[in-house]
């Protein structure tokens, strides 16, 4: 890892230096509202895309039919969005004080940016996946959304709002830490969102080879998470099988299950 530079030379080639000064002059209360634009056009793009997938991929249905969408779930998707948008707006201002920084380069580096923050965040929410199954956090963090165990798009933001804000939390500190290019990291944050979405469709959009291939066996699909919802003591991966498979959590019948679908 190259060392740390000041956030104005990692900013530079990123975006104009009038848009750098623009966003550090920027009022905190517009920068709020920008920031909370990004999030409903997000969370409109992973709804658009879950559509898609499900139109396109319904003959390959891995979950039961999810009923009509009920308050609750339009509920804790919108407290999702708002609490997306704290998070990021927590960012935005760790970034103006130099807490967070990010590096301009769009080479090597930054796809190896991509390797080590889906890696990083794979590994750290594997592991509060686990804690949120343990009976003294369940309740509080997990519950709400496994009460919605037939998924559809709109599942990925059923969220208690202390679980929002946990996930929210570690991206912060993993951006802090490691310094990754704006390229990189925005790479990473729409894979994040496409991983999601696929892991609530309800369908599955992958050639029943993918489990045979060697390396993409490890990379979760559809019929990964769905499994989870239907039995919560196995698959608490996002986007690999690497934890499941090294600590013991992977279903036994995953891939059985995976090639029959």
């Amino acid at each position: 890892m190259r060392p740390a530079t000041p956030v104005r030379c990692y900013l530079h080639a990123a975006m104009p230096e009038s848009a750098i000064t623009s966003l550090r002059a920027m009022p905190l209360g517009v920068a709020a509202l920008l920031l909370l634009v990004q999030n409903l056009v997000v969370f409109a793009a992973a709804l658009g895309f879950g559509a898609i997938v499900v139109r396109y991929f319904g003959r390959r249905r891995i979950a039961a039919h999810p009923g009509p969408v009920t308050k609750t779930e339009i509920a804790a998707a919108v407290s999702a969005v708002i609490l997306n948008t704290v998070v990021t707006y927590v960012g935005f201002l760790a970034w103006r004080a130099g807490v967070v920084r990010f590096r301009s380069d769009v080479g090597v580096w930054a796809i190896a940016d991509v390797v080590v923050l889906v890696l990083a965040m794979d590994l750290a929410m594997y592991v509060l996946h686990r804690l949120a199954h343990h009976p003294w956090f369940f309740t509080l963090l997990h519950r709400l959304h496994h009460r919605f165990d037939k998924p559809r798009p709109l599942t990925l933001f059923v969220l208690n709002p202390a679980e929002a804000l946990s996930f929210g939390g570690l991206w912060l500190v993993v951006i802090a830490i490691y310094s990754a290019s704006w390229l990189g990291m925005s790479l990473y944050l729409t894979l994040n969102v496409a991983f999601g979405v696929l892991g609530h469709v309800g369908v599955e959009p992958f050639p029943r080879a993918w489990v045979s291939w060697p390396a993409l066996r490890h990379i979760g699909t559809s019929s990964f998470h769905a499994q989870h919802h239907a039995e919560p003591t196995h698959n608490f991966g996002f986007y690999t099988l690497l934890w499941d498979r090294l600590f013991g959590t992977l279903h036994p019948e995953y891939e059985a299950r995976f090639k029959s679908s």
